[in-house]
């Protein structure tokens, strides 16, 4: 026979209340009042939403709860009084649920398991309340007593959940680590301290240099610096990372045969019969090139499985960088040479023809100086005429007498006409040499024009002799000379591979993309669940 316990009496102090002081500032305990004791609903709800807030929910856990009692129809004061309606009527608010089951139509599929008209979840999931069977101990256990103790052990329970949890969680980031991150690092540390073969590495360096021009033009300023050579230096990078470079290399030092060899590690050796393309792909992975344009020095470095190799790599590349600068310019210098050559050979030419088209006119005349000639000529007009003059001024003298003798008068008028035939005869020389196709004035203007023409010659002549010396100037001013600041010499330590920074650096490549990766995959699942 079992007798029912008997309802304890509990006095309740309005310090225990939930929102009420529960002692003096001071340390004095209040002394204890009687006051309206609230219903047993309202003392449980309050210990059920003191006991959730213990749990440590997460924000996110506290919004998915009031998303939840929204949908289905309750009306929550807080977050935490949404979990603790939705745990009253049966329902999970943590339990994970696809967004069909969130916003499908609201039925009684939550209504407890086992209700009338409800079909039972076949989900998998426990839906609580369930039903009980008949004849089973429903009775809470006596072992722990007081509602108190009970909440501690359900407090103690959620903090061991939640340090499992945790460490679930550490040990399965952990292991991702371990696989995305460690695992790849050693890897690549194995294969550069272990696999990886050392290769050599042989720096130079060397400039372009322009020859100095004597002009005073505002090119020469910048004749011999760097400014001058700019586009030389990089026209000479492009062409030591081009393929043809490294066909000429391999032609005559043997770039494919080097790095064929079979003791070289297999990521940085060649195949047995590589091409063209993988060739040349490797070769850009050896060879560093940089160019300065503050100093115009063009920095490279050659990296070989060997020393001597290396430098001889190095060597055979800056002579090709010499023929291509020799020939940048060679095709301008030359063409104005030859153009200045041609000038001057058709100068000479002309004069030659002009020189000896005077020469025949004057032996033609048998006169080499017409022009003297018609002077001379008219020097003896002239004389004849004041001769003439003197005598016929002398006979007059003599007529001017009473008595004149006559025998000076005879010899003054034979001395005039004399002197009056003279003329006549020079005016006809004089009037035969100014007239006709052969007259001395047509030989004479034929040679003043021939005289003309080589003296036009001549200028020209001298003007081609000028153009073909500058032209040469300025092919020599426009002249490239390479110069090598820093011969290339085989080292005797290995440079590549570096060890510790390959290693780290792996490290830090796999970390980051292992970052990125975990990142993107959380904000998904976040946008997903929510």
């Amino acid at each position: 026979m079992t007798t029912k316990p008997k309802a304890k009496k509990f006095r309740i102090r309005l310090s225990a209340a939930p929102g009420l002081p529960a002692a003096d500032r001071s340390g004095v305990q209040q002394p204890s009042r009687d006051a309206e004791v609230p219903s047993s609903a309202q003392v449980t709800g309050e210990n059920d939403m003191q006991a959730i807030r213990q749990e440590g929910l997460t924000g996110r856990q506290l919004r998915m709860a009031r998303r939840v009692a929204q949908k289905n129809g309750l009306a929550p004061t807080s977050d935490f009084d949404a979990v603790r309606l939705l745990r009253a009527r049966g329902i999970d608010p943590f339990q994970r649920a696809n967004m069909l089951e969130l916003v499908g139509p609201q039925d009684d599929s939550t209504a407890p398991k086992g209700a009338p008209g409800v079909p039972a979840r076949t989900d998998g999931r426990v839906q609580l309340p369930q039903t009980t069977q008949t004849g089973r101990q429903t009775l809470p256990s006596t072992e722990l007593g007081s509602p108190a103790q009970r909440r501690m052990a359900e407090i103690s329970q959620i903090q061991q959940d939640l340090a499992k949890r945790r460490r679930r969680k550490s040990l399965l980031l952990l292991t991702r680590l371990a696989f995305f991150v460690f695992l790849p690092t050693l890897i690549a540390g194995y294969y550069y301290y272990a696999v990886a073969t050392p290769m050599y590495a042989t720096k130079s360096e060397f400039l372009i240099l322009k020859a100095e021009s004597g002009g005073g033009s505002m090119g020469s300023m910048f004749s011999g610096t760097q400014f001058a050579t700019n586009q030389d230096a990089i026209a000479v990078q492009s062409y030591l990372t081009s393929k043809d470079a490294m066909l000429r290399l391999n032609e005559d030092v043997g770039f494919k045969a080097h790095f064929t060899q079979p003791w070289i590690d297999p990521i940085q050796r060649l195949g047995d019969a590589p091409s063209n393309e993988e060739a040349y792909t490797l070769y850009k992975r050896n060879i560093e090139i940089g160019y300065d344009p503050t100093e115009g020095v063009i920095k490279m470095e050659i990296i070989a499985a060997d020393p001597a190799t290396a430098a001889k790599f190095s060597e055979a590349l800056i002579g090709y960088a010499e023929d291509r600068v020799d020939n940048l310019s060679l095709r301008k210098r030359s063409n104005a040479v030859i153009d200045a050559e041609v000038g001057l050979a058709d100068a000479e030419a002309n004069r030659m023809e002009a020189q000896e088209r005077l020469v025949r006119l004057q032996q033609e005349g048998a006169i080499v100086d017409p022009e003297g000639r018609i002077v001379a000529l008219r020097g003896q007009i002239n004389n004849i005429e004041v001769q003439l003059q003197e005598k016929q001024l002398q006979l007059a003298a003599l007529m001017d007498n009473l008595r004149p003798n006559a025998s000076r008068v005879e010899g003054a008028r034979g001395d005039v006409r004399r002197l009056e035939t003279l003329l006549a005869q020079l005016n006809s020389e004089m009037t035969s040499a100014a007239t006709g196709e052969n007259s001395l004035a047509e030989l004479a203007v034929q040679i003043q024009l021939s005289q003309a023409d080589l003296a036009t010659r001549d200028m020209m002549l001298q003007t081609a002799l000028e153009r073909l010396e500058q032209a040469r100037r300025d092919a020599d001013s426009q002249a490239r000379y390479l110069t090598t600041s820093v011969v290339p010499v085989a080292s005797e330590d290995p440079s590549y591979p570096r060890k510790f920074e390959n290693t780290m650096l792996a490290f830090l490549i796999f970390s980051g993309v292992y970052l990125m990766i975990s990142l993107t995959a959380s904000i998904l699942r976040e946008q997903v669940s929510s």
